[in-house]
């Protein structure tokens, strides 16, 4: 678990040092000219075990969650479903999510990922951007790809409450049984 734990925490800083560093590039500003591309489709019905009915009480925003929670502690954190060009880890039911106070690429930049916010500058992002993981009942991670698991797609605002994982760099890992998916 530790082992998975670690790796994840890798990925999810490769995830966000690589979005921050396209920010702004001439090469950035050029994939936003081309074609506009679909979020990916939900395939199949959300499975009903792992989604809340009700969205859990007082949510925050990834940043805080970031600024505030402790490793081990339970929190409730609001965020989009978003952050990189590909914020679903494969092979599992984990994503990235984005504070809702960071507004994804707008529709006129031609942005055809505008979930990987790069129209945001890198050190905004990578403060307000968390891992989601989820977990079956005895805490092992389920081998299954969320978007068909929660019915969610990139840009689905979600609450999750869970527990604060913390690695040595900051980052957040929110490890979590069911998840709540706002309808917008």
């Amino acid at each position: 678990m530790r082992l998975l734990t670690l790796s994840l925490s890798c990925l999810f800083a490769l995830v966000i040092a690589g979005c921050g560093q396209n920010a702004g590039t001439p090469a950035a500003k050029t994939e936003r000219t081309s074609k506009p591309t679909a979020a990916t489709e939900v395939a199949t019905p959300a499975d009903p075990a792992f989604l809340l009915t009700e969205q859990p009480a007082d949510p925050v925003g990834v940043g805080a969650a970031r600024k505030e929670s402790k490793d081990e502690e339970e929190v409730t954190i609001i965020g989009r479903i978003g952050g990189s060009t590909k914020p679903f880890i494969e092979g599992m039911a984990a994503f990235t999510i984005v504070d809702p106070k960071l507004d994804p690429c707008p529709d006129d930049e031609g942005c055809p990922t505008p979930w990987d916010y790069c129209c945001t500058k890198g050190s905004d992002l990578k403060g307000n951007t968390a891992l989601v993981k989820l977990v079956s009942g005895d805490g092992t991670p389920v081998a299954k790809d969320a978007r068909n698991l929660l019915g969610v797609k990139e840009l689905t605002h979600v609450v999750v409450h869970g527990k604060a994982k913390r690695d040595e760099k900051g980052n957040l890992t929110v490890v979590a049984e069911k998840v709540f998916v706002k309808k917008d």
